[in-house]
């Protein structure tokens, strides 16, 4: 019955967003029309938590199909990737809204008494250990980056690359469960995770990757992902947020596509989700390293035939 009520949510969501899609409500023309704001939505809650890279795919699209709008308009695009990723992390949060209940309680817990005691705490330190690195090295990095990385060709080797190694990683036989999880295993993760940060490595994928090449089974190992993914979301679109939204300005037409983008984002995260839970208890990785491949194959095909410039 949580099922069919979270696709039901999922379903919702994605009606209403077609809704204001097709009224073209808060379009304004000359700005991101709210139908490739859908597309856009929908890609970004597919991507960030299926392991096949979302920071990858948000430009590949737009590259594929020739939309310059984000790309030319940089301050809206930074905007918009808040939106997207806010609708991401209510998809997370709902699917696993007891789970989260029940670490950020433990970890309270835990600070209070100055002690871990339980596995709920243990689990909440680790997954509170694993985002430092990230958030580091996003800090710090960000601009080299996003200057020097993100081109589709990059993004092509990137996808490759990971792809296989999530393969190598994923032949790994399981012996641990996340209830086993380490400080060693949560740093490890952790590390693994800030490499997501270049586009078309795929943050759900390499903490996949680095999670099974620790002995992690399978639904572990990708829900250990999905909980990481909220507190370096958060704050990522809490610091975005606040500098792009509180202390600048909208751009003008921003109220439409940033409210399909982001129930879109919303509506296919949380399908996502469900999809990848129930896929990986009874299969490998091995359909998502071959669709990382063959969009690789696809990128480089596409340049060398001259038909897409190999930048954007």
């Amino acid at each position: 019955m949580r099922r069919v009520g979270i696709l039901v949510v999922a379903g919702a969501a994605l009606l209403v967003a077609v809704v204001l899609t097709l009224l073209q409500v808060g379009e304004e023309p000359g700005v991101l029309p709210n139908w490739q704001a859908l597309v856009l939505g929908i890609v970004q809650g597919l991507t960030e938590l299926l392991p096949i890279s979302s920071s990858g795919h948000l430009i590949l699209v737009p590259w594929l199909f020739d939309w310059d709008y984000l790309e030319t308009h940089d301050e809206f695009n930074q905007t918009f990737d808040v939106a997207l990723h806010v609708g991401t992390l209510v998809a997370v949060v709902f699917y696993f809204w007891e789970d989260v209940k029940t670490l950020v309680s433990a970890w309270v817990g835990s600070v209070r008494r100055r002690r871990i005691e339980s596995p709920h705490e243990r689990i909440a330190w680790f997954v509170a250990i694993a985002t430092v690195p990230a958030a580091a090295v996003g800090a710090l990095g960000e601009g080299f980056i996003a200057e020097h990385l993100g081109e589709p060709w990059q993004i092509a080797i990137l996808l490759a690359f990971f792809g296989v190694l999530l393969w190598v990683a994923d032949r790994t036989p399981p012996r641990r469960q996340m209830s086993d999880l380490g400080l060693g295993t949560a740093v490890a993760v952790g590390f693994a995770q800030s490499l997501a940060l270049m586009p078309g490595v795929s943050r759900s994928g390499i903490t996949i990757t680095a999670a099974r090449f620790l002995g992690l089974d399978r639904d572990s190992a990708a829900r250990f992902s999905f909980l990481l993914l909220i507190p370096i979301v958060f704050g990522a679109s809490l610091w975005e947020g606040v500098n792009d939204v509180l202390l600048g300005d909208l751009p003008p037409g921003s109220a439409g596509p940033f409210v399909v983008g982001m129930l879109a984002s919303a509506a296919s995260g949380l399908v996502a989700i469900w999809g990848l839970l129930g896929y990986v208890r009874r299969h490998n990785y091995t359909i998502f390293v071959v669709f990382r491949l063959a969009v690789a194959a696809l990128i480089l095909l596409l340049i060398a035939a001259n038909i897409r410039e190999p930048t954007f």
